[in-house]
């Protein structure tokens, strides 16, 4: 896509990185993080675009972290999913078969107010229907599975560029 005449490249930001952001929008992938790679095909589809992606998935995570707010690695990545999704314009969260996604419904329940989530269920997750009645009262834009997941992400974003409210860098 072309602003202003110019080409952009879209900033990539992996937790627990927190770098000085370029991108004129931001968006947060939240959700399943087992199964397909759902956010390398959404950040593909998009990184033509001035924007930032914040991604949680981070290459040192080590299961056998403890799980408490004294481990200091846990710690940071929990304050930085946090961090980012509150800098999000938009949170995009899909939820995938393999796994109930407590995090992930966590993480709805976080954005769902502030008009700026957009969710996906895989057709087989088997919480679908919470999350569909929670997303329909909320008026949350809803995608029954991740197909179109990147082209709706990428009209909502293209919205916020025509805006030209601002910037964060």
């Amino acid at each position: 896509m072309e602003v202003d005449g110019s080409e952009y490249q879209a900033q990539i930001v992996l937790a627990p990185s927190r770098p000085n952001i370029t991108g004129k929008r931001c968006i947060f992938l939240a959700g399943t993080t087992s199964g397909d790679d759902w956010r390398k095909s959404i950040t593909g589809a998009l990184s033509h675009l001035p924007i930032t992606i914040f991604n949680p998935l981070r290459t040192d995570w080590d299961s056998s972290w403890r799980e408490d707010r004294t481990f200091e690695p846990f710690r940071e990545q929990v304050e930085w999913e946090l961090d980012m999704q509150e800098q999000a314009d938009i949170v995009v969260i899909y939820y995938g078969p393999e796994t109930d996604a407590p995090i992930a419904l966590l993480e709805l329940g976080l954005c769902a107010r502030f008009g700026k989530a957009i969710v996906a269920c895989h057709p087989e997750y088997r919480k679908k229907g919470n999350v569909q009645i929670v997303s329909q009262r909320l008026g949350i834009e809803f995608l029954d599975g991740s197909h179109d997941l990147a082209q709706v992400v990428d009209r909502r974003l293209r919205a916020l560029l025509d805006e030209g409210r601002g910037s964060h860098s």
